[in-house]
């Protein structure tokens, strides 16, 4: 059954509840042009409560976050009409060497603990 959306808030465990097991979303950062740019993306959610999510520093969204850190992202079900979330703040990145261990745990986050790690 498909939902109508709704501007009801919800409490920040409720939305890691949420977000947790879900891990399909929609990236949207600021071109600078000032036009959107839309990314899909794989999130987690990291032990501090924040979500992240992993890309290449030449990547669009990359340079777009450097340049503006205002960000939205929507966080999918898998099936199509589920429920979903929209999560607008303010995104941080974090480049080599210091993202190797936040990338692994951003890994751990979403497949769980690889038998290599």
């Amino acid at each position: 059954m498909s939902k109508i959306a709704s501007a009801d808030r919800v409490s920040f465990a409720e939305l890691l509840e949420f977000i947790r097991p879900r891990h399909r979303a929609t990236f949207v950062t600021v071109k600078k042009s000032g036009e959107l740019q839309i990314s899909p993306v794989t999130c987690g959610v990291d032990d501090e409560g924040r979500i992240v999510i992993s890309t290449y520093p030449e990547r669009a969204k990359a340079a777009n976050v450097r340049r503006t850190p205002a960000v939205s992202l929507c966080i999918h079900s898998d099936e199509w009409n589920g429920p979903y979330v929209q999560v607008n703040g303010t995104a941080e990145l974090i480049d080599l060497p210091d993202s190797v261990e936040p990338l692994v745990d951003y890994y751990r986050s979403i497949a769980g603990d690889h038998p290599d790690w």
